[in-house]
């Protein structure tokens, strides 16, 4: 599997509180926003990008800030959720729009989701790949995630909280930690059952040793994870892994939001062998209450967590069906 041709990307910056935002665009009409999660690039939307625009829609993906050629503020606390949601709002000002349909995959779902929450005005319909929509509240992230995993292993999530350590194991050897990332997640590569989860690290371990070894998946090239391992290694992971230490400083900024549902019309589709989806399977349960927009839940069997990687025809047919209803 090789690349897909670029020639038809349209590569610009844009003014945003980050400082800038790079994204990636393609044909014209109604605007459709994407945005990607840990650890990808816009890279991750360029097999919906052409599709978008051959449906009639403006596809722009973004590099979220912390990544590619976006701005990677110094300060921690510069990755809060508000602040990610501002750059979309930024983005979608740049661009001389309105209002947009925004979608997101992985931490992108979360971003989408909180765009739409906060700014139900300018994001007017919103889809959600791979993590489901559950309203702010609850008890403080970092709580929950440390009693993950018991005494022998620690949740990645935990793992990444401490600035630098997440880095110290990745930076080395970035291309081939991304292979192993890559594969734990996706479906025809992941541990199989009864074997070490790869969403755990061992005390005094790390993340990576739980990675399968030997191939890519096969959604995934040589090429195309050449394209992935130099974004990082040109800007490291640390604005990346930023998102990851802000979840209790989110948890606070939105506390006035608590179990607030998003009205606008809204999608999900979430693989059956993704954990992002299944662990939070009463999330998905809650959509009719938490969603009342929803259009319809999608669980394609046998994916994995790439979704829009993994199978890229199924996702943007349900993506270009569902954005059709929105102008009916």
């Amino acid at each position: 599997m090789r690349p897909e041709p670029t020639a038809e990307f349209r590569h610009r910056t844009v003014e945003a509180p980050a400082g800038r935002i790079h994204l990636v665009e393609q044909g014209t009409g109604p605007l459709v926003l994407l945005v990607h999660g840990f650890p990808e690039s816009w890279y991750s939307w360029r097999r919906q990008l052409p599709a978008l625009a051959a449906a009639g829609y403006r596809a722009a993906a973004i590099d979220v800030r912390g990544y590619g050629r976006s701005s990677r503020p110094a300060a921690t606390d510069a990755y809060r959720m508000l602040d990610l949601v501002e750059d979309n709002l930024a983005v979608v000002r740049a661009l001389g729009e309105e209002s947009a349909v925004v979608i997101g995959h992985d931490w992108g779902s979360n971003i989408a989701a909180a765009s739409a929450l906060l700014h139900p005005a300018v994001f007017r319909a919103v889809g959600l790949l791979s993590v489901p929509y559950a309203p702010p509240g609850g008890p403080r992230p970092t709580d929950v995630f440390s009693r993950i995993g018991g005494a022998e292993q620690e949740f990645y999530v935990s793992y990444f909280q401490e600035p630098g350590r997440a880095e110290a194991e990745i930076e080395p050897d970035v291309r081939g930690w991304l292979a192993g990332f890559y594969a734990a997640l996706s479906a025809d590569t992941m541990p199989a059952e009864g074997d070490p989860d790869p969403h755990f690290v061992a005390h005094g371990g790390r993340l990576r040793d739980r990675f399968p070894a030997g191939e890519l998946p096969a959604w995934l090239s040589e090429d195309e994870l050449d394209v992935y391992a130099a974004e990082f290694e040109r800007t490291g992971l640390t604005g990346a892994l930023n998102r990851y230490r802000n979840m209790d400083r989110d948890w606070e900024d939105l506390a006035p939001h608590r179990g607030a549902p998003i009205e606008q019309p809204s999608l999900f589709v979430g693989g059956t062998l993704d954990a992002s989806t299944t662990w939070m399977a009463d999330a998905v349960d809650a959509h009719p209450r938490t969603l009342p927009g929803l259009s319809a839940s999608h669980l394609p069997e046998g994916c994995g967590h790439w979704i829009q990687q993994e199978r890229p025809d199924e996702v943007n047919r349900l993506l270009t069906d569902w954005l059709r209803t929105l102008q009916d």
